[in-house]
């Protein structure tokens, strides 16, 4: 158990201390991965940024993802049973959140780049994997040097997942029997958007 996503940050560090002062950056996923990741570009003294993407949901099922979508980019997997039209759509209502989170979360900075840099994924666990799958392979169009996903705990099949896409996945905990991300720690309370434009101002210090 973690007590919280402070310890797990911090425990995280000691396995990525290899990129300290490399030229890397660490991409927090919002809003659960970024307390995490706040402690680990602090500590390996690395920028942090936002990784901006959403999944896309099956129209029969939402849980469900066919792909995912960034500010820039999509991946999608195609499906007989949903059209280019609901694609299309969604994806247009996808990026209209997202660049609401982008001023909400960094007001008029722009989202780093990752060409050529060492970039650190980190979210505060992983159920299914498939939307950090679907943000590596959105990622890769930019060509960064190296992809590392870094949480405190994940499902043996989302590890297995993504170790297929990303150059290394380090993960704490993998469980026998996985429960839910929540499960593992003491306080899962819900990270708020205010939480987020905090750390993401003391980052920037």
């Amino acid at each position: 158990m973690f007590r919280n996503r402070i310890e797990a940050g911090h425990q995280l560090v000691p396995l990525l201390e290899k990129y300290k002062h490399q030229n890397g950056i660490v991409l927090a996923v919002p809003r659960g991965g970024v307390p995490i990741a706040y402690i680990v570009a602090s500590e390996l003294q690395l920028p942090l940024s936002l990784t901006l993407t959403k999944k896309i949901g099956h129209p029969d099922n939402e849980e469900y993802a066919i792909g995912a979508v960034s500010l820039t980019a999509s991946y999608i997997v195609p499906h007989p049973d949903v059209s280019e039209d609901y694609i299309q759509k969604t994806i247009k209502k996808v990026r209209s959140r997202l660049a609401e989170m982008q001023r909400l979360y960094l007001g008029d900075r722009a989202l780093q780049p990752v060409t050529g840099k060492i970039v650190i994924i980190i979210d505060d666990g992983v159920a299914t994997g498939s939307t950090l799958l679907a943000t590596i392979k959105m990622l890769r169009k930019e060509k960064p040097e190296k992809i590392v996903v870094a949480v405190p705990v994940a499902s043996e099949s989302a590890y297995q997942l993504l170790q297929l896409a990303a150059d290394e996945v380090i993960v704490l905990q993998i469980p026998e029997y996985f429960f839910g991300v929540g499960a593992f720690y003491n306080d899962f309370s819900e990270v708020s958007d205010e939480e987020v434009i905090k750390y993401m101002h003391k980052s920037e210090k």
